[in-house]
C-alpha cells in the first residue's frame, strides 16, 4: 500500500432494492477501508432521473445499517467532500464536460434519438451492429462533421445535444486490476460514450463517476465485474483530464452466480427456489413484495460471513468470521477471478452456526415475542431452558416453535406413522400404568423419573424402546423432540399425566 489515504466508495443507484451482489460490493469496500485505516463512503449516483425509484435510497441506508457497515461519509453522515448525492452536484459536471470539449477530447453531437434508432434498424437489417465510434462519427450529426459556425449556431438556438467522448484511434489502453492483473483494451473496439446531456443538464454515469472519484479523492475503486468493460473509457478520461497520476486503483469483483453455477444470480432465481436475494424485504411502488434476509430470519453477521466467502477466501480452513475478524484478515489479493456459486443451503448453514453460538438467554429474548403471539406467557427462565434444548435442531429463530410448541400446548393430533409403528399391542394400556406411577411421584426431576419408569418397564417385562417412543408420541404428538424426561420435568406432573391419559383415551390402537 502507498502512503495515500485509503478512501473507498460504495456508489449505488437508487433504482430499486439493493441486490445481494451490491451488498457484497459494499462489504468488500468496507473491509478494505477498515483493514487499511481508511474511509468508507456512500455516494448516491442518481443522475439517471428516469430510473429513480422513491424509497430506494432509504432502503440502501437501512440495509447498510442493519449489516453494521458503518459509513464514514455519506448523504446523512455528511463529510468534507459533499454533497454525496450526484443530483445535488449538478453544477459541477458541466465545466468538466466543457473542459473536454475545449481540449479536443470530446465533441457535441446533435443526432436525435429517432435518427439513431433509424441507423440501428438499418444496420440490423444488414446483419450488423451500429456503433457511434471512430468509423462512423465523421459522417454523423456532430461538431466533428459540422463547421464551427454551424455548431455555434445550433448551440445558440437551444438545440438539444449530447457531449460524447472522442475515443482516439488504435490506442492500447492497459490498466492493472487488483483482482485480474494487467488488462488491455484497444480503442478501436470502443464507442464514443455520451458524457453529458443538455436535455436534463446532467452527466451520464461515466463522467460523473470519474469527476466525483477525483474530487472525493477516492484511492481504490472496488466494484462488480460488470463494470470491467467501462475501465478503458475511465482510464482514458483520467488521461484526458490530466489526472492519470492520481487515478485510483481498480478491483473488479467476480459475479455471484445462480445455484446452478450458470449465469448471474437474479431475483427470479430466489423466487423460484425460495430464498432472498435482497438484504431487506422490499415493496415496490406497485406493491410487489420481494423477500429479504432480515425478514427471513437471518442474522446480519451470518449474511456478512456468507457474502465474504463468495468470491474471497481466507487461505485457511476457517469458515466462521466476525466482522472484526474479516477486517483483520481481508485482502484484495485473495479475491477470486471466477464467479462464485450461491448455495441457499450453505446460507442456512451459516445462520445455524450463528444461532447455536448465541447464548440460550439471548435466543430466548428473540423467541419470547413469537411465543406471546401464540397466546402464551411463560417466564423468561423457562423459555431460556427450552431454547437451549432445541436450538441445535433449527436454522432460524422462527423455527424454534416447530421444535418446542409442545412445551406450551398439548398435541391436538398425533403423527399417523408413529401411531402405526408405536401405539400397538399392550403398549397403550401400559402408558396408563406409567401415568398412574407418575401421579404418585414426589420428586419431579428428570433423572429420578427416568429411573422410576425404567424400573416399572423392567418389572412388567415391557420393551424399553417401544415404551419410550409411545410416551414421546403421547406427550408431543410425534417422534421428535429433546430428551424425553427433560420434557416430562418441564411439563410438570399435572400436564404430563393429563396428556398421557388423553392419549390412552383418544389414540386408536393399531
Amino acid at each position: 500500500m502507498s502512503q495515500r489515504e485509503v478512501r473507498v466508495r460504495f456508489a449505488p443507484s437508487p433504482t430499486g432494492p439493493l441486490h445481494i451482489g451490491g451488498v457484497r460490493t459494499a462489504l468488500f469496500n468496507y473491509l478494505f477501508a477498515k483493514k487499511h485505516g481508511g474511509k468508507f463512503i456512500l455516494r448516491i449516483e442518481d443522475t439517471d432521473s428516469t430510473r429513480f425509484v422513491p424509497g430506494a435510497e432509504a432502503y440502501i441506508n437501512e440495509s447498510l445499517k442493519w449489516l453494521g457497515l458503518t459509513l464514514d461519509e455519506g448523504v446523512a453522515e455528511g463529510g468534507p467532500f459533499g454533497p454525496y448525492k450526484q443530483s445535488e452536484r449538478k453544477a459541477i459536471y458541466k465545466q468538466y464536460a466543457q473542459q473536454l470539449i475545449d481540449s479536443g477530447w470530446a465533441y457535441y453531437a446533435f443526432d436525435t434519438p429517432e435518427q439513431l434508432d433509424a441507423l440501428r434498424a438499418q444496420h440490423e437489417a444488414e446483419k450488423s451492429t451500429f456503433a457511434y465510434d471512430i468509423s462512423t462519427r465523421n459522417s454523423l450529426n456532430n461538431s466533428l462533421s459540422l463547421s464551427d459556425e454551424e455548431t455555434k449556431a445550433r448551440l445558440l438556438s437551444g438545440e438539444s445535444y449530447v457531449i460524447r467522448f472522442k475515443m482516439p484511434e488504435n490506442v492500447d489502453v492497459t490498466a492493472r486490476d487488483l483482482v485480474r492483473g494487467e488488462v488491455t483494451f484497444n480503442t478501436n473496439t470502443l464507442d464514443d460514450k455520451v458524457l453529458y446531456k443538455s436535455a436534463d443538464q446532467l452527466p451520464t454515469y461515466h463522467l460523473a463517476n470519474i469527476v466525483d472519484d477525483r474530487l472525493m479523492e477516492i484511492s481504490h475503486v472496488i466494484r462488480g465485474e460488470e463494470w470491467l468493460p467501462s475501465l478503458p473509457l475511465h482510464v482514458m478520461l483520467y488521461r484526458a483530464f490530466g489526472w492519470e497520476s492520481e487515478m485510483p486503483q481498480f478491483a473488479h469483483l467476480p459475479l455471484i452466480l445462480k445455484p446452478s453455477g450458470k449465469g448471474k444470480l437474479s431475483k427470479r432465481d430466489g423466487d423460484k427456489d425460495g430464498f432472498p436475494v435482497f438484504p431487506l424485504q422490499y415493496v415496490s411502488p406497485e406493491g410487489e413484495v420481494a423477500s429479504g434476509y432480515r425478514e427471513s430470519g437471518y442474522f446480519p453477521e451470518a449474511v456478512n460471513n456468507l457474502l465474504a466467502l463468495l468470491g474471497w477466501n481466507s487461505g485457511t480452513e476457517q469458515e466462521i468470521f466476525s466482522l472484526d475478524e474479516l477486517v483483520n484478515i481481508f485482502s484484495i489479493e485473495r479475491v477470486n477471478k471466477s464467479g462464485a456459486r450461491f448455495d441457499p443451503d450453505k446460507a442456512k448453514w451459516f445462520n445455524h452456526q450463528y444461532l447455536v453460538n448465541k447464548s440460550d438467554a439471548e435466543l430466548a429474548q428473540l423467541y419470547l415475542p413469537i411465543i406471546r403471539e401464540k397466546g402464551f406467557e411463560p417466564s423468561l427462565e423457562t423459555v431460556t431452558t427450552i431454547t437451549g434444548l432445541v436450538k441445535e435442531r433449527v436454522n432460524f429463530v422462527q423455527e424454534l416453535w416447530e421444535q418446542s410448541y409442545f412445551f406450551f400446548e398439548a398435541p391436538s393430533d398425533y403423527d399417523d406413522k408413529v401411531v402405526k409403528k408405536r401405539w400397538k399391542g399392550d403398549v397403550p394400556a401400559f402408558i396408563g400404568e406409567v401415568a398412574a406411577l407418575l401421579e404418585t411421584a414426589t420428586i419431579w426431576k428428570a433423572e429420578e423419573l427416568k429411573q422410576q419408569v425404567s424400573d416399572l418397564i423392567t418389572a412388567k417385562e415391557q420393551n424399553f424402546g417401544g415404551v419410550m417412543n409411545a410416551l414421546r408420541l403421547a406427550l408431543v404428538g410425534g417422534g421428535f423432540g429433546p430428551d424425553l424426561f427433560t420434557i416430562i420435568e418441564l411439563l410438570g406432573k399435572n400436564e404430563t399425566v393429563s396428556r398421557l391419559r388423553k392419549a390412552v383415551e383418544v389414540i386408536p390402537a393399531s
